[in-house]
């Protein structure tokens, strides 16, 4: 095989296996987390420390870049309140809203409910006259009803659950097994992780705006990062008073912390920057359904869920609206079709409006 032959083919097969690696990452995270969780660590407590170390991680990388541009892009009033409402949206109430979830629910749930992102985001480009529908065309008659299926695999994914498909042998009485027996719990946790969808998808909206405006991407990350940061502390004392709990021990808590915040802000943002770059968005918005299944694996193996009827439809269901909805994108030849939107988190984004998941943690 020649050398330009081999080159060719590791550019091909690079960024499948760097998306692999991100997706299973990704809910390595939400799993750690959701261990962490059970184990007694309010979600706020982790919010705020994961986002404290995030913007902390972020802060070198943008000195250094203020040095080298020089003030090329000077701020305003209006856009320094513009970063405070994307810090307060992406960083503050989508965060507390998406591992409040997860606390009640699942890191599965919080996936498929993730796939939402592109639908929601939408329908709210339609409220805000970003989109336009044209029944005649079939991209937009492809977004609508890939859309509408959706929210209904949402739906059936939230309030069905339905008989077990697969039962783990860990113990009944675990915290995470006691949890997820309160079919109470499991609505209460989707319907957050729907509203935080919504949150994330006006987010994404006002990103898309904003990043127009700005074209300075890694000030803008930052700033929102940071205020969104001394937001979720400012709300930390009302939500979580109890001053033991924000004690971090060398356990679980720690470990998703640490974890979180570092792959986040060091590999996901760098990895995925260059998957787009050499594949495009579409071929990045092609993972996201499959962090279902990575979650729904990591589930049973490490946090002792099981797996329902309910979870598998409407996952599936979730996942063929989410595909429609993002080749109804694609064909728009105008506007790309999908975001970097960080989520689980990342630092450097890439803003057009539609995302396949809303991860803008720092």
């Amino acid at each position: 095989m020649t050398k330009s032959k081999t080159w060719s083919w590791m550019e091909d097969v690079l960024p499948f296996v760097a998306m692999l690696m991100i997706t299973c990452l990704d809910m390595s995270v939400l799993t750690v987390v959701k261990a962490a969780m059970n184990g007694g660590m309010s979600s706020i407590v982790y919010v705020v420390y994961h986002d404290a170390l995030g913007t902390l991680i972020l802060l070198p990388f943008f000195i250094i870049h203020i040095v080298r541009n020089n003030g090329r892009h000077p701020l305003t009033f209006h856009l320094l309140f513009r970063f405070f409402i994307l810090g307060l949206l992406g960083i503050c109430l989508y965060q507390l809203l998406a591992y409040g979830g997860i606390g009640y629910s699942s890191p599965t749930m919080a996936s498929a409910i993730s796939n939402l992102t592109p639908a929601n985001t939408f329908l709210i480009a339609i409220i805000f006259r970003m989109e336009k529908v044209n029944i005649r065309k079939s991209s937009s008659l492809a977004k609508l009803f890939g859309t509408i299926v959706a929210i209904s695999g949402a739906m059936v994914f939230t309030f069905y659950q339905g008989p077990e498909i697969f039962q783990t042998a860990s113990s009944p009485d675990s915290p995470n097994q006691l949890s997820m027996s309160r079919p109470s719990d499991w609505v209460i946790g989707g319907l957050i992780l729907v509203i935080g969808g919504i949150v994330g998808a006006l987010w994404n909206v006002l990103q898309s705006a904003t990043a127009r405006e700005y074209p300075d991407q890694r000030t803008m990350v930052f700033l929102y990062c940071l205020f969104g940061t001394i937001q979720c502390i400012a709300l930390s004392p009302f939500i979580e008073p109890n001053l033991n709990a924000w004690m971090l021990q060398p356990d679980i808590g720690m470990i998703a912390v640490v974890w979180g915040a570092v792959f986040s802000v060091v590999f996901r943002s760098t990895a995925i920057t260059w998957c787009l770059e050499k594949k495009g968005p579409v071929f990045v918005a092609m993972f996201s359904p499959l962090s279902i299944v990575i979650a729904v694996i990591m589930g049973v193996t490490f946090l002792g869920d099981s797996l329902h009827l309910g979870s598998a439809i409407g996952a599936t269901i979730v996942a063929a609206g989410f595909y429609t909805v993002m080749w109804g994108q694609a064909k728009e030849k105008n506007k790309p079709p999908l975001a970097n939107a960080d989520e689980s988190g990342s630092s450097d984004q890439t803003t057009p409006l539609i995302s396949s998941r809303n991860e803008s943690e720092c």
